[in-house]
């Protein structure tokens, strides 16, 4: 065995050169794709001195879209976290028919273009779209007001918490949930005291990042919120108005922000890897 592995080993070993090679196409790779706009982003926003760059994000409208961004985050990742864990737990815990289908429509975000997710709410809830004249006769706003981007913030993050949660608890199996319940515990009791505490890295992990994506969406909160400056604008939105108005300064300013959560979440998302790696790739237990 010990030659054996030797052996193999020995294959897999690159000459220096071929090591080096790789290494740095990759690092150079990092730096143009990856350091170097997001050190554009920081020298555009703080090019004018910090009052200028103050002045940028705190400006009304700015304030607004910070505040839509926030509130939507808000609302959708607990009901994206809840929706997760029930998926989550369905698919992994029992047999029933259609759950190669639901797995499917989990998946069915990554499949679609953001921009068709938004055109598909328009269909539905638009003023000649499937529910719109009931909307309009009750007069309830969904399209080009905060229900619509919740609507399709939650639709684009659907996935993120449901997928890094269904491989652990298939891993998991059904044991420890099985144990408790013999031992007389109900329902609630076995999720808060058995599942919950053997997930909860697992489920923080996928609750980043779903919050990364539900701040950082454009596509189908673009179709969706009308671009009504100070009251649908969230912060991408408002970057791109900026921009499009040739407020360079105040855009990069704002996407800073953006990149400030794009760094915070990474940092993260390392910490979580580094700390709990075991329990969200699926090994371990109890982290």
């Amino acid at each position: 065995m010990a030659a054996e592995s030797a052996r193999v080993d020995g294959a897999l070993d690159e000459p220096a050169l071929v090591r080096w090679t790789l290494v740095a196409i990759a690092i150079l790779l990092l730096l143009g794709l990856v350091l170097l706009p997001l050190a554009v982003v920081l020298v555009e926003a703080l090019g004018q001195g910090l009052a200028a760059y103050a002045a940028a994000v705190d400006e009304p409208d700015t304030r607004a879209a910070i505040r839509l961004t926030l509130t939507v985050a808000a609302i959708a990742v607990p009901v994206n976290a809840v929706l997760g864990l029930a998926t989550a737990w369905a698919v992994s815990k029992f047999e029933f028919p259609g759950k190669r289908l639901l797995l499917a429509l989990i998946d069915l975000p990554f499949a679609v273009s953001p921009v068709v997710s938004g055109l598909v709410l328009v269909l539905l809830f638009g003023a000649h779209g499937w529910f719109g004249p009931w909307l309009q006769a009750n007069d309830i706003q969904i399209l080009f007001a905060t229900p619509g981007i919740v609507l399709a913030t939650v639709f684009v993050t659907v996935p993120f918490i449901a997928r890094e949660l269904i491989p652990l608890m298939q891993a998991q199996g059904r044991e420890e949930e099985e144990a408790a319940a013999s031992l007389g515990a109900g329902g609630l009791a076995i999720f808060f005291r058995v599942t919950l505490p053997n997930i909860k890295w697992a489920l923080l992990y996928g609750v980043l990042l779903c919050n990364a994506r539900a701040m950082g969406e454009f596509g189908a909160v673009s179709v969706v919120s009308g671009h009504i400056r100070g009251l649908t604008n969230t912060l991408p939105l408002q970057v791109e108005i900026l921009h499009g108005e040739f407020q360079f300064q105040a855009a990069f300013a704002v996407a800073s922000l953006l990149a400030l959560l794009a760094l915070v979440t990474l940092v993260l998302k390392a910490w979580l890897e580094h700390r709990h790696g075991d329990a969200l790739a699926g090994a371990g237990r109890r982290p």
